[in-house]
């Protein structure tokens, strides 16, 4: 896949703040999914105080849902661990796995926040610049907002509210088990982001790109090499 260059990833706390606001305005939240044969996941994870990470990216065919290509990057942090600028600890390695797919998705599902952060620009809509394509962002937990607990039955859906601006859905992909926290990443809509999360939620709670990432992950720290 083809990476767009942003900027560097050497910037200090108040550098990556102001950096995420600027980059804020680019995002585009209003453009439908049109079609999608391709859909890659990616996830990423590590050890709290360990700079060894982990990241994986898997794309799936949406006809059978079926494992097309898979990429893992075992990489080193460079930023420290902070709340609101966690991209610039994962995004290096996660955007150096993508470089090695060699498919090309029509979207992308990253386990993490998209416009759902208090600058609207959490890792998946950072992301989505980069790769300059339709993103989504999958998170298991809230990172800021306020809700109504959904229906219990999947398909379930309520708006992710932050001063009364629409940041997200909370959305049930599995009867009975906590919802998950959907908002936009880039060049896509939230209905559309809603729609295919729910499509590729097969029978897990977890959508099915972001749950092969996840178990690509774990199989890269047990083996510890990529």
């Amino acid at each position: 896949m083809k990476i767009h260059r942003l900027h560097s990833w050497d910037l200090t706390d108040a550098e990556a703040v102001a950096l995420q606001r600027r980059l804020a305005g680019r995002v585009d939240a209003s453009t439908p999914l049109e079609r999608c044969d391709l859909v890659a996941g990616a996830d990423i994870s590590y050890n709290l105080y360990s700079p060894t990470l982990y990241a994986a990216v898997v794309v799936l065919r949406t006809s059978d849902w079926t494992v097309v290509e898979t990429q893992g990057v075992i990489g080193e942090a460079t930023f420290p661990y902070r709340t609101g600028l966690l991209t610039f600890r994962e995004a290096p390695t996660l955007l150096e796995a993508f470089a090695r797919v060699e498919s090309e998705p029509d979207a992308v599902m990253i386990d993490g926040a998209g416009i759902a952060h208090p600058r609207r620009i959490g890792l998946a809509a950072h992301m989505g610049l980069w790769l300059d394509r339709p993103t989504i962002g999958c998170a298991k937990s809230r990172l800021i907002g306020k809700f109504e607990e959904p229906g219990r039955e999947r398909g379930s859906v309520s708006p992710l509210l932050d001063k009364g601006e629409v940041i997200g859905s909370v959305v049930r992909t599995k009867t009975g088990v906590n919802p998950l926290f959907i908002s936009v990443g880039h060049r896509i809509d939230l209905a559309s982001a809603v729609r295919l999360v729910l499509e590729a939620s097969r029978g897990y709670r977890v959508p099915e790109p972001t749950r092969q990432a996840h178990l690509q992950v774990n199989e890269l720290r047990r083996r510890g090499e990529p």
